[in-house]
């Protein structure tokens, strides 16, 4: 099979429109006396796909594209307003496409995860923080690993060593990591159920008798390094390797899917257009575990 966009596009809209004919109740709902969609459900997700992939951070030079370039895929049209308001809506549809290509890899099983979280910026004039809907949401907070300070949320991200996404929330740019972690874990109960003795890697922040305790109770194992004043701690030599996993997967948001460059101005399309960048990331290393590529999380094929 080729690796390319187009051949991941069309394998992921064959396999959402699947999913959804087999439970229809994950499409989104409709008045009876709507009209028609002129784009459907899994079309919409593919199009986000493909949009994240080849760096388009405006929804409107996006579809002027599709409508020049990818007609004979995209043969339909939708307008930029009906994209933006279908992108918002369709919360809940990329969280359950999201896990179902993650659970459809031979990732899934893997009995390491790491953690950590990663800035996403919302805005820098003070116009904006002021003005802006996210206001509230967003926040002032510190980037320490690029020694800087931005105003915006947080993407806390939960992933295998090959980068697959598992967990994942977005959360001011001040929220406690640990009690993101554990809110995470509540709402994704299930999957910490399915992977009992799991262990968790994350940095020095991930600290404290408590919240040590909760993971302990979630069966999970914390790896992290010792903090200032601290013995020494389990696994401490693979600490630096394997926390370059964590800051390679960010690079991979940010420096290709263009995370701080999302475009969203309200919650509700800050939102999707986050999600959109997840479920490239999880749909290109689904597409790579089937074609059975060498590096999971390589774009390279699908960038152009």
């Amino acid at each position: 099979m080729e690796n390319d966009i187009e051949t991941l596009a069309t394998a992921l809209y064959v396999k959402i429109d699947d999913m959804l004919a087999d439970w229809p109740e994950l499409a989104q709902a409709r008045p009876a006396a709507s009209t028609p969609l002129t784009l459907s459900d899994a079309e919409l997700l593919a199009m986000a796909v493909m949009s994240a992939l080849l760096g388009f951070t405006s929804e409107r030079r996006w579809l002027r594209y599709v409508s020049k370039n990818l007609a004979g895929m995209f043969p339909r049209r939708i307008g930029q307003s009906g994209y933006n308001k279908r992108m918002r809506k369709a919360f809940f549809l990329f969280i359950r496409v999201i896990r179902m290509l993650a659970m459809d890899t031979s990732l899934w099983s893997d009995d390491v995860w790491v953690v950590d979280s990663t800035p996403v910026e919302c805005g820098r004039s003070r116009e904006t923080v002021t003005r802006s809907d996210a206001a509230g949401w967003a926040e002032y907070g510190y980037c320490a690993s690029h020694s800087r300070y931005f105003w915006g949320l947080r993407l806390h991200l939960v992933c295998t060593l090959s980068g697959l996404p598992v967990l994942f929330a977005l959360a001011g740019a001040k929220a406690d990591e640990r009690e993101t972690l554990l809110g995470m874990l509540e709402a994704g109960r299930d999957v910490a159920d399915a992977h009992p003795g799991q262990t968790l890697i994350g940095d020095k922040n991930y600290f404290g008798r408590n919240f040590e305790a909760e993971l302990t109770e979630r069966e999970l194992t914390l790896l992290r390094p010792a903090r200032k004043g601290e013995a020494s701690r389990a696994g401490q030599e693979l600490f630096k390797p394997l926390r370059q996993v964590i800051e390679s997967v960010n690079w991979t948001f940010k420096g290709q899917l263009d995370l701080e460059r999302h475009g969203g101005k309200t919650p509700g399309g800050i939102i999707a257009r986050v999600l959109a960048r997840i479920l490239a990331l999880t749909a290109a290393i689904w597409h790579n575990d089937k074609t059975g590529q060498p590096v999971m999380r390589s774009l390279t094929d699908y960038d152009h």
